[in-house]
């Protein structure tokens, strides 16, 4: 998820989050909660506490005056890069779901205790805000997990993990525009854009620069900025001028990249930023410089000489451990055993709207296909929804763990008026939606058709094996 933040916000987030932590030091003993000021978007109608957790974690929680007893737990997405943990990030989301406290519930959210990869740290942190909460506030009457991007796979391993059997402490989540293949396959139409973006280009890196395998997005030492990279990308493609501005051979590169990726010409950057950055702090920072991508066997069509790009592009296979080690962290078991709805917009340009037939295959996989409902609406957004359209998929998942009877998308669409008569966001359901299998959009790899892609056997064989995973 990318985040923009005005230099007053920021401002106030890092002075907010900074005098909770001295608060706490001077009180002594375990971070406590400190009372702070809200957002803007709900001054007049919550409380607001910041803090640091015993993990270094920042967090914000808000309760609003007319509390109706029940928790959300925010999962963020990203994942942000920096070294430790961010006291902007809480704050931030706080304010852009704030339509979740308007509606009467609770919120907290981590900034996590580190950037960088790693879902299961991320899943823990969640947990362990919980748990703060409960400390400091009361067990709520109803405790719900919410992730959108890729905070909803970590939502989604918080679901599996700490939300299991009928007395587990979470009662339902909500994931929201997704990454909910999982890490090990999510990312790998971003593994097809680096190749292909380097067979037409030939610029990441240059021929006079050292060379490197793709599949680590960058060498460990490398200073390359996001700046670079845009610079790059629009010596080769254009991409930020108008077609008519492009250059006859900047047309073709663009057509051929955007044409066999299958990924939207508006969020080519972001894709590329992510498969060379967020790729870099994978392999070196987290699995060690192991390599868990691969497109050995794969066969890329719809460019101008398919044969051509078949025969030039770079291909590498994925070493089986740093596979393990990734799947392990972030991919979905499907085991679940709360209610989980999903809402995910179709023409989403960051996480494809198939990320949700790999989940459904997930978890009908794992024989818990009941305790899910997927809803779609016409948006074509990632970073934000409609406020009607979370007040209404949260309430419905809120009606669902109260009384056991699950929605549907009909009944979800039918009650998205009455939100929307208070925030006038709009409501954009589209209740007969289904997506297309997950490799109609993203050419699969050997056994890549098997979901999940890590069964909760395997999983739970791996939390014996010394070392596997990624380290918090």
């Amino acid at each position: 998820m990318h985040r923009s933040q005005s230099p007053r916000r920021r401002a106030l987030a890092s002075g907010l989050a900074v005098a909770a932590l001295a608060g706490s030091l001077l009180a002594g003993g375990p971070p406590r909660a400190a009372a702070a000021e809200c957002p803007a978007e709900l001054a007049e109608v919550a409380t607001c506490h910041t803090g640091q957790d015993s993990n270094g974690a920042y967090y914000a929680i808000a309760i609003p005056h007319d509390w109706n007893g029940s928790l959300v737990l925010h999962a963020h997405g990203g994942p942000d890069l920096g070294e430790g943990s961010d006291p902007d990030r809480s704050v931030e989301d706080l304010a852009r779901w704030s339509v979740m406290v308007r509606e009467g519930y609770a919120w907290a959210g981590s900034s996590y205790r580190r950037g960088g990869y790693g879902a299961r740290m991320a899943a823990a942190d969640t947990e362990n805000l919980r748990r703060l909460f409960v400390t400091e506030f009361g067990r709520p009457r109803y405790t719900f997990v919410h992730g959108q991007s890729w905070g909803g796979d970590v939502a989604a391993k918080v679901a599996e993990v700490y939300g299991a059997g009928p007395r587990g402490p979470y009662d339902g989540a909500l994931l929201t525009n997704g990454v909910l293949a999982g890490g090990s396959r999510g990312y790998d139409y971003r593994v097809d854009l680096r190749v292909v973006y380097q067979y037409y280009c030939g610029n990441h890196p240059r021929p006079e620069e050292p060379q490197y395998p793709l599949w680590m997005g960058l060498p460990e030492d490398s200073t390359m900025t996001s700046a670079d990279l845009r610079s790059r990308l629009q010596e080769c493609t254009g991409y930020q001028s108008t077609p008519a501005e492009r250059t006859a051979e900047q047309r073709r590169n663009l057509d051929d990249i955007l044409a066999v990726t299958r990924i939207p010409e508006r969020t080519l950057e972001s894709h590329l930023r992510f498969a060379t950055f967020t790729f870099r702090d994978i392999v070196h920072h987290r699995l060690g410089g192991r390599n868990p991508f691969g497109n050995k066997l794969v066969r890329y069509t719809g460019s101008h000489d398919d044969a051509a790009l078949n025969a030039g592009v770079q291909r590498f296979s994925p070493d089986p451990s740093a596979v393990r080690d990734l799947s392990f962290d972030s991919d979905p078991t499907g085991a679940v055993s709360i209610p989980v709805l999903t809402l995910h917009a179709i023409d989403d340009p960051t996480a494809f709207v198939e990320h949700e037939s790999a989940y459904r295959a997930s978890l009908e996989g794992a024989g818990a296909g009941r305790w899910l409902v997927q809803t779609f609406t016409t948006e074509a957004d990632h970073s934000s929804l409609s406020d009607a359209g979370y007040a209404t998929a949260l309430s419905a998942l809120s009606e669902w763990a109260r009384t056991g009877r699950a929605p549907t998308p009909e009944s979800v669409a039918r009650a998205c008026p009455a939100f929307d008569a208070r925030y006038g966001t709009g409501c954009f359901f589209a209740p007969a939606y289904q997506p297309a299998d997950y490799e109609s959009r993203v050419y699969p790899r050997r056994a890549g058709q098997r979901w999940p892609a890590l069964s909760a056997a395997e999983e739970r064989a791996l939390r014996h094996v010394p070392g596997v995973g990624i380290a918090p």
